[in-house]
């Protein structure tokens, strides 16, 4: 069989990055521009600032991208791209530099849904087993997917307000860390003992997540510990969190994967990169007899990679998008 070759580009935040993978499984070659020194002034990301930013980078990451793998856009077989959910600016900077190559090279346009893209960065580290449960963590997401073939994705449940890695933004900012957040909790966590009590949320019978009422927690309790003259033992309160909010997720996940009798699960997203969440997933799946899939640090956060290495198995199936294709700040994993 020929090797396939996908051109994989993702815009949806404040990466701008572009990647080409081979058979959908073996990294050719990736580039990311990442804008966190930027947006870290501001709290979190601007908008307008980064696709601003896209603009001005989108051009220079495509062209290292084919130097660093010694390629032309002649070998290329498809091009990639994340159409949503998002951001709406900068989707539309990657979605109009994917349009633009595939009407100048003829090469076929495949769009891909971003949490699609976060689930297949799992493919670049092993072949996919089915059935399997995705556990999506991210800043915009946390849901639990079941897959029973490629592409063929079913929401179980997800979050109710907050998503995992907004509130870990949320909560860094009350304890005076930088943006982001995520990152920052997981290595004071390390220094830390978990002496504050912190509610786990939505303790049902449920497959659905809900983070604002741990956020709001968070804040009474630095409110409150504040107006009474204490000092805020910040290691000891972002552990705390942190414990709360991955028994949150590893209580639910545990659930699904009796529940439907999973024997493969992977976890996705950028939380994904949290030491302290990867320890608990992989004792969770120890614990129940079931693989575990987590991609290296470098394939948890947004990039280009992840969306070649699912466009190449939504090249085998046919799927193709015209000129037409416009971007979607929000949209169903389908």
């Amino acid at each position: 069989m020929k090797d396939i070759y996908i051109l994989g580009i993702e815009t949806s935040c404040d990466e701008t990055s572009a990647s080409i993978v081979k058979n959908g499984i073996e990294e050719i070659a990736t580039v990311i521009s990442s804008q966190i020194d930027i947006h870290k002034d501001y709290g979190g990301v601007v908008p307008e600032i980064a696709s601003r930013h896209h603009v001005k980078n989108i051009t220079m990451v495509l062209e290292e991208c084919f130097e660093k793998a010694n390629m032309k856009m002649d070998d290329i077989d498809a091009i990639a791209i994340t159409y949503g959910p998002g951001l709406i600016g900068s989707l539309l900077i990657g979605l109009e530099a994917a349009k633009t190559l595939s009407f100048v090279y003829q090469k076929p346009l495949i769009p891909i849904h971003h949490i699609a893209g976060h689930i297949y960065a799992n493919s670049l580290v092993k072949e996919l087993e089915f059935p399997l449960l995705a556990v999506v963590v991210s800043g915009g997401h946390t849901e639990l997917i079941e897959m029973t073939d490629h592409f063929k994705f079913h929401k179980l449940g997800g979050t109710l307000d907050d998503a995992i890695g907004e509130c870990y933004d949320k909560v860094a900012r009350v304890l005076g860390l930088e943006y982001p957040g995520g990152p920052k909790i997981d290595k004071l966590s390390a220094e830390g003992e978990p002496t504050y009590q912190l509610p786990v949320p939505l303790k049902d019978d449920s497959y659905n997540y809900s983070f604002s009422g741990l956020k709001s927690a968070v804040i009474n309790l630095v409110h409150n510990e504040e107006q009474r003259g204490e000092d805020i033992r910040k290691a000891d309160l972002a552990v705390s969190f942190q414990k709360a909010s991955i028994e949150a997720i590893t209580s639910k996940a545990r659930k699904a994967i009796i529940d439907k009798n999973i024997k493969n699960v992977i976890v996705a997203g950028g939380v994904a990169a949290s030491r302290a969440l990867r320890k608990a997933m992989e004792d969770l799946t120890n614990e129940l007899g079931v693989e575990l899939s987590i991609p290296p640090m470098k394939y948890c956060t947004d990039n280009g990679a992840m969306i070649a290495a699912a466009g190449y198995y939504a090249y085998l199936e046919g799927r193709r998008a015209d000129l037409n294709l416009n971007a979607k700040s929000q949209d169903t994993l389908n």
